[in-house]
């Protein structure tokens, strides 16, 4: 399965009372597949999969796939310890999800030999195809990356860790090593700032959270660099991204807060974020609405 285009990380909505609100969930991923992503990833880090119990993400997961109707793959979040992550992975198979994106292990100081052996027992559990996140405690050598990706089911290596110089020598040698189609992506938060430095090395894919409330913005962007177009692209990334990033860095979790904040604004009730994210400040959701009309404002 090779994945192209901007891939859309919906939001989980919750409603008043804090449970999932499942229609308003469908809403938002029938309104994102209608501008054209390359692929829905449900219940991941934008859908707060750190906040979802077992039975709420298989039925999250499961109603994003009926949203999609067919129309682009739909992956789903796992990770965490290996017994729950392989729970996660058989709901997401009960849920009709496509692929798995194999989040890192509970937060433990780990050998190298015991990532690849973590991701080797969750990938025999399943024949899903699994992208694997190197972020946090997850982090690849070039040597077991390639490991890594000689696994039959694993597909792809999502890079959360932003250090081009070894992320360079992983695709490098996954490529010269790994006789398989293969694929790599950016998974920084807000992945348009570093887009461009990643394409130099190799990494043509990265997740939007834009695209969950501006998908207009987010393909824009993604036109722009296709073509080639400079001008706009920087113009994209400094009257837009770059605003965007340094009000995402005054809190932490902003990454996700902002973001369904914004979906908000959008007219989806999407509610809130669960513990322990914080919702934005008034002075910060106004500072929001003023950097998405620069950014629209690109569109003409």
């Amino acid at each position: 399965m090779q994945l192209d285009g901007v891939l859309f990380f919906p939001v989980t909505p919750f409603d008043s009372e804090g449970n999932i609100a499942y229609d308003v969930l469908a809403e938002h991923v029938k309104h994102g597949v209608s501008a054209g992503p390359g692929a829905v990833f449900a219940a991941c880090g934008t859908g707060e999969f750190h906040a979802l119990g077992l039975e709420e993400f298989e039925r999250a997961v499961a109603v994003a796939v009926e949203a999609t109707a067919g129309k682009v793959p739909v992956f789903a979040g796992a990770g965490g310890s290996v017994v729950i992550t392989k729970q996660f992975v058989k709901a997401a198979e009960r849920a009709g999800a496509q692929g798995i994106l194999l989040l890192p292990p509970y937060l433990v100081s780990n050998p190298a030999a015991g990532l690849v052996r973590y991701v080797a027992e969750v990938a025999a559990s399943t024949e899903l195809p699994i992208i694997v996140y190197q972020r946090n405690n997850a982090r690849f050598t070039p040597e077991t990356a390639v490991e890594v990706a000689r696994i039959p089911n694993v597909v792809g290596l999502k890079d959360g860790l932003g250090d081009l110089d070894q992320m360079q020598r992983v695709v490098l040698s996954v490529r010269a090593n790994v006789d398989k189609p293969f694929q790599f992506f950016n998974g920084l938060p807000t992945a348009e700032m570093t887009q461009l430095a990643y394409r130099a090395i190799g990494v043509e894919l990265y997740s939007s959270a834009v695209f969950c409330f501006a998908p207009e913005i987010s393909i824009g962007f993604y036109n722009a660099v296709q073509a080639g177009d400079t001008k706009l692209v920087n113009r994209y990334l400094y009257e837009f991204y770059k605003p965007l990033v340094e009000l995402r860095d005054k809190v932490p979790g902003y990454a996700v807060g902002l973001v369904k904040a914004a979906v908000r604004a959008n007219g989806f009730e999407v509610g809130g974020v669960r513990p322990p994210l914080v919702d934005p400040s008034d002075e910060h959701l106004a500072a929001l609405d003023e950097i998405i009309a620069a950014g629209k404002a690109l569109l003409s």
